[in-house]
């Protein structure tokens, strides 16, 4: 009898747990990573206002050389973005989110440094941005890769949701704060402050305790699979499986189009239509606030309509704003309408974000978890790498402006795979792959 009533309070224990909504809140590690890339993403956005103006206040950089600038902060996902999964499926993701911090606090920290000694150069930002580069490729694949570790499944929806409008957030503020900080406290002060939040970032990640192992290594009866091997295996899963394909595909053309218009902003605010830093950080933190409410909503959104509904009909409805985006101008009634533009595209981006990581999610094994997100890092930020020279060069043989347009239109269609694609007619998120 005692043992019946055991099994009976093990049973009712189980249905409250089935029961209790799904919050990764509840976990004091997903709490601390939240917290750590709080913090990280406020030196990103800050480093993606503060450092264009750098190069072109102080240093008076063409098109070109600001095209260059933006290539390098993106190109190490070309270089070292498709072996950095396998290695991170090879090693403990907190310590590798830890090392990148650390590293780019200090890389950054070496511009203002280098600024108050009267010794910067185009050439240090080149470095800078391009080393802070590959330390981000292993960050953003540790990051995605750890999530699924620390919360569980029914869990993954409203972790991602929560990072994504950490994202959204670290838009508004970030980029808010970036062009606030180098109208009042000036351009070294404001590299200064980003290096601050990559630091803050670093100490705070080394409180996660329930970071996972790495994979045993190899013995002489089950011998270590070779690197090649591990990077064609995860790009077999991507490009093999039609769903992870469309994704992977309309999000390399959304980031290509959206760098093309990004590199040329900072050019087109300052110098050609002589508006402030403030007024850049502000029109950007315009598609932050798109992003957050896009994030917040994406769940409740495809409760309605079905996961694969929502991310082909969000891209068929919003993708067309994209080109209200090259409408900016200095009068106000144009950057309401771009700004309008952007906060359309952004939402778009929030609702993607949330549901297409979770589908990539809950469509990869564990044990490819790294090689999946380095794929996809590898085509979404490899496509911003090669918009930003596109960028530079195109602006150079032809002008601001069209850079622009040609940008709007790649975002006005990039929902097309996705939209063609089997991911339309999923109702669910499947229990696993």
């Amino acid at each position: 009898m005692a043992r019946t009533r055991t099994r009976a309070q093990q049973a009712g224990h189980a249905a409250t747990e089935a029961a209790a909504p799904a919050s990764p809140w509840r976990n004091p590690d997903f709490r601390t990573l939240f917290t750590g890339t709080a913090l990280s993403q406020l030196g990103s956005n800050v480093c993606y206002l503060a450092v264009p103006l750098v190069a072109v206040s102080a240093l008076d950089a063409s098109p070109a050389q600001i095209g260059a600038l933006s290539t390098l902060s993106t190109l190490a996902f070309l270089l070292i973005g498709l072996p950095a999964g396998a290695w991170v499926d090879r090693m403990r993701q907190r310590r590798l989110m830890i090392v990148a911090d650390l590293g780019r606090g200090l890389l950054f920290a070496s511009v203002p440094v280098a600024w108050w000694l009267d010794v910067l150069s185009l050439a240090q930002l080149y470095a800078v941005v391009f080393l802070a580069g590959c330390a981000t490729v292993f960050f953003d694949v540790a990051s995605q890769t750890v999530v699924p570790q620390l919360v569980r499944r029914d869990e993954l929806v409203p972790a991602n949701a929560a990072l994504v409008s950490l994202m959204g957030l670290g838009g508004i503020a970030g980029r808010s704060a970036g062009g606030g900080l180098v109208q009042l406290l000036t351009l070294p002060y404001a590299v200064l402050a980003a290096a601050a939040g990559y630091l803050a970032s670093a100490l705070t990640l080394t409180r996660v305790k329930a970071a996972p192992a790495p994979p045993r290594a190899a013995s002489a009866t089950t011998p270590r699979v070779p690197l090649r091997t591990q990077i064609g295996e995860g790009l077999r899963h991507v490009l093999g499986h039609a769903e992870l394909r469309a994704l992977a595909v309309t999000g390399a053309l959304l980031n290509f189009g959206n760098q093309l218009m990004n590199t040329m902003l900072p050019l087109l605010f300052v110098r050609e239509l002589g508006l402030s830093a403030a007024v850049l950080g502000l029109y950007w933190s315009a598609g932050g606030v798109g992003m957050l409410l896009g994030a917040r909503n994406a769940r409740r959104i495809a409760g309605r309509f079905g996961y694969g509904r929502t991310l082909g009909l969000a891209g068929a409805c919003l993708a067309p704003a994209g080109l209200l985006l090259p409408l900016v101008g200095r009068e106000w009634w144009l950057l309401l309408i771009a700004g309008f533009g952007g906060l359309a595209m952004s939402f778009k981006t929030g609702v993607d974000n949330v549901l297409g990581v979770t589908l990539r999610q809950r469509l990869t094994p564990d044990a490819m978890l790294g090689r999946m997100n380095a794929t996809f890092r590898f085509l979404f930020m490899g496509a911003l790498a090669i918009g930003a020279a596109v960028s530079g060069v195109l602006a150079e043989a032809t002008s601001v402006r069209t850079v622009l347009w040609v940008g709007g239109a790649f975002m006005a269609t990039a929902f097309l795979p996705v939209f063609l694609s089997p991911v339309r007619r999923r109702r669910a998120l499947p229990d696993g792959p």
